[in-house]
């Protein structure tokens, strides 16, 4: 089934040697689970050190599998195969429709100003006559993905909390598969507007991060051929989640150790593309039980056919 959900082993690593102690002969390996990021080769960085740094720290070799969409890592945690994987909120809240307490977010991200979260955005290219969601209706509008929290999940209800039907306010909608497809499916002219997600930042001050960004740095895209017409937020940030059938000593451990990495290494944090002061910080089920109520509902409105007035 890995290999069916588009998962692709990128190495193991640990200390090879075989590891003592119960739930290490009962677990014998690390299966770590994360989207793969082809529009940002920090990404890859970040996967192979915590890879290593995982390995060191249970004394366990680790394998880490890229899915190619987000699908292939929630399929991956919910049904078994691996041992932790990295979530989006609205990713975490398939799996935990399909399998509740079984999976378990952990840990998450919070910035140095203390915020948990980022933005979802619409934007549309900088000479567009678009300038709001009021010119957006009866035009075309690209998502990220289904499972995606900023570019499809959260920015829908937010819609829907100002008033707007988006299956019904848009003249046509589809999914570009990614956040960097998104930005390039705008930028060759097949939708009017595009979702995406920003960061580093807030909507008074700017932001600083986002698939536009990453895309401008290795010039694929004009970082000025963009503009922002709307944004909503914050989503909570992305989770660390495990299988809460593994040994308790297992979990414990991880989540103590990836915790502990912005203080013991800022410097090695800061290099996988981490932000200066930011840290890992414990999290649980109910800082995304928004985000899971979210997805419900809009999941019971779009079986009903998504209907004007239909509750989000």
């Amino acid at each position: 089934m890995l290999a069916a959900s588009g998962l692709m082993v990128s190495g193991c690593g640990g200390k090879g040697e075989a590891a003592s102690g119960t739930w290490r002969e009962q677990m014998k390996q690390v299966r770590f689970a994360v989207r793969g990021a082809e529009d940002d080769p920090t990404m890859a960085k970040r996967w192979d050190f915590y890879r290593q740094y995982l390995g060191e720290a249970t004394g366990l070799p680790v394998k880490v599998y890229e899915s190619s969409d987000y699908n292939g890592a929630i399929q991956a945690i919910a049904s078994g195969q691996v041992d932790m994987a990295q979530l989006a909120a609205g990713s975490y809240a398939n799996a935990d429709a399909q399998v509740g307490k079984l999976v378990a977010p952990i840990l998450t991200v919070r910035q140095a100003e203390g915020a948990m979260g980022y933005y979802s955005a619409v934007i549309v290219k900088a000479d567009s006559p678009i300038k709001s969601l009021a010119d957006m209706k009866g035009r075309s509008l690209g998502y990220v993905d289904f499972n995606s929290t900023s570019g499809y999940l959260f920015p829908r209800s937010q819609m829907r909390a100002q008033g707007i039907d988006p299956d019904t306010y848009f003249g046509k909608t589809s999914f570009a598969g990614g956040h960097t497809q998104a930005v390039m499916a705008l930028e060759n002219g097949q939708f009017d507007a595009a979702v995406i997600s920003v960061g580093g930042g807030n909507p008074v001050d700017g932001f600083t991060t986002g698939p536009i960004q990453t895309m401008a740095r290795r010039g694929l895209v004009d970082a000025n051929g963009f503009r922002m017409i709307w944004v909503a937020g914050p989503v909570p940030n992305v989770a660390f989640v495990t299988r809460t059938d593994r040994p308790q000593a297992f979990i414990d451990l991880t989540r103590g150790a990836l915790a502990a990495l912005a203080y013991d290494d800022p410097d090695l944090w800061v290099g996988i593309g981490q932000a200066d002061g930011s840290a890992m910080t414990a999290v649980d089920r109910d800082f995304y039980a928004d985000v899971i109520k979210l997805r419900a509902a809009d999941i019971a409105n779009r079986r009903a056919g998504g209907r004007p007035g239909k509750s989000s």
